[in-house]
C-alpha cells in the first residue's frame, strides 16, 4: 500500500495521526496504511504525511512493525509514548484524526498531550481513499472469496441428519482454515428450516431435518482482507415453495449483477433487484439493502442501498445478496462478491448460484 496515497484526498492537513485503543477499538486504517499481517498493535500509533510513515510502538509488536521497513520509535511507558506523540506533532499545525475510529478517552488523551494542535476530522478521506483497492488488497479479497467458495463446496457431503446448526458453523469455520484462511471473517450464520427467515439469526442447538431448507452466511479472512458469501440449499427434496422462493432471489441477483459497472449508482443496483422481488409473490420481503463494501472490514463502507447516493467506482469490491424471509417458514439469500469494473464487474466467488439439493 502506498500511503501517501490517502493524501490525495486528506489533502487539509499537515499530517495524519492515527491512535489505537485496546482490542474493542483497533482501528483498521492502522493495517491498510502499513500493511503489516500479525499482530495487535494495542497502543500504538502512526504519524503519516506524504512523505513518509513512522510506526509508534511498544517491544511487543517491534518485530512485525520493523517488517514493513518503516520508522519505527519504540516506547515503555505511557509517558515516553506522550513524550514520542508530542515531538512527532512538533512542527505540525494541523493533524488529520480518523475520528470514526477514535475512543472518547482516547480524543481526551491527545487533547491533553497536544492542546495546542488543530484536529482535524478526516475520517471521510481515510473511507474514500479505502473503497477503492489496490492491486495487492484485490489479491487478498480474490483469495478470500476462493477459500470461502471451496469451504462451502468441501462441506457439502458433510452434511447428516441430526446435525446441529452449530456444528455445522464450526465445520465451515474448519474448512476455511485448513484451506488458508487466518480465521472467519464475522461469526457465522447457520440457520436450518424456520430459522432462515431470520437475516442475522445465530446458529444454535436446532437439528437438521430431512427437506430443511439450510441457509448459511460466512467468509473467510486472509492476510486481514475478507471475504463474505451466503448459500442456501435444500438438506432433501425441494418443495415448490423452496424452488419458488430460490428462483425469485436468483433471478433479482441476476438483474442487479447486469447492472453492477463503473458509474452506476448504487441505489439503481439496489432497485434491479427489488423489483424482481416486489413483482413476485414474495412483495415486500426483501428486508435489508442488496449489498455492502468488503475489504479490511466485512462491512468496509455502504454501497448498494435504496436509500444511498452512491456512485460505484472500478476496483471497488461490493456483495450482491438479495433475499427473501417469511416468518414461521424460511428464507433465502444468496450473496456473492464482486470487483466493479470500467464496464460490469469480476464474479469472485466461485460456489455454483443454482439451487443444491444435498441427499
Amino acid at each position: 500500500m502506498s500511503f501517501s496515497r490517502i493524501f490525495d484526498y486528506a489533502r487539509e492537513t499537515d499530517c495524519i495521526l492515527i491512535l489505537q485503543g485496546t482490542e474493542n477499538s483497533v482501528d483498521k486504517t492502522f493495517f491498510y496504511l502499513t500493511g503489516v499481517e500479525g499482530g495487535l498493535f494495542e497502543g500504538s500509533a502512526l504519524v503519516v504525511t506524504p512523505d513518509e510513515l513512522k510506526i509508534i510502538t511498544s517491544p511487543l509488536e517491534e518485530e512485525l512493525a520493523r517488517s514493513t521497513g518503516y520508522e519505527v520509535q519504540l516506547f515503555e511507558t505511557r509517558k515516553e509514548f506522550e513524550e514520542i506523540i508530542k515531538k512527532n506533532l512538533k512542527d505540525k499545525s494541523t493533524v488529520g484524526l480518523n475520528y470514526t475510529a477514535l475512543t472518547l478517552n482516547r480524543y481526551k488523551d491527545l487533547l491533553r498531550i497536544a492542546p495546542d494542535k488543530e484536529f482535524i476530522d478526516v475520517s471521510g478521506s481515510i473511507m474514500e481513499a479505502r473503497r477503492m483497492k489496490s492491486p495487492e488488497e484485490l489479491s487478498r479479497i480474490r483469495e478470500a472469496a476462493r477459500i470461502g467458495s471451496r469451504a462451502f463446496e468441501n462441506l457439502l457431503d458433510k452434511f447428516k441428519e441430526g446435525m446441529t446448526e452449530s456444528e455445522v458453523s464450526s465445520l465451515i469455520a474448519y474448512e476455511m482454515m485448513k484451506l488458508g484462511a487466518s480465521e472467519p471473517s464475522f461469526s457465522t450464520i447457520v440457520a436450518f428450516g424456520e430459522n432462515a427467515s431470520m437475516p442475522h439469526y445465530s446458529p444454535g442447538s436446532r437439528k437438521l431435518k430431512k427437506n430443511d431448507t439450510v441457509l448459511i452466511d460466512f467468509g473467510a479472512r486472509y492476510r486481514r482482507y475478507c471475504s463474505d458469501i451466503t448459500r442456501t440449499f435444500v438438506f432433501g427434496r425441494a418443495s415448490q415453495q423452496q424452488k419458488e422462493m430460490y428462483e425469485v432471489v436468483k433471478e433479482a441477483q441476476d438483474a442487479s449483477l447486469k447492472v453492477i459497472r463503473e458509474n452506476a449508482n448504487g441505489r439503481d443496483v439496489d432497485l434491479a433487484a427489488r423489483k424482481v422481488i416486489d413483482s413476485s409473490k414474495f412483495k415486500g420481503r426483501f428486508i435489508h439493502s442488496l449489498g455492502h463494501g468488503v475489504g479490511l472490514d466485512v462491512h468496509d463502507h455502504p454501497a448498494l442501498s435504496p436509500n444511498l447516493d452512491f456512485p460505484l467506482k472500478s476496483n471497488m469490491v461490493v456483495t450482491d445478496e438479495p433475499g427473501v424471509y417469511v416468518p414461521k417458514v424460511g428464507g433465502v439469500r444468496i450473496e456473492d462478491d464482486v470487483v466493479v469494473t470500467k464496464d460490469g464487474f469480476e464474479l469472485i466467488t466461485t460456489a455454483t448460484r443454482d439451487l443444491i439439493e444435498v441427499s
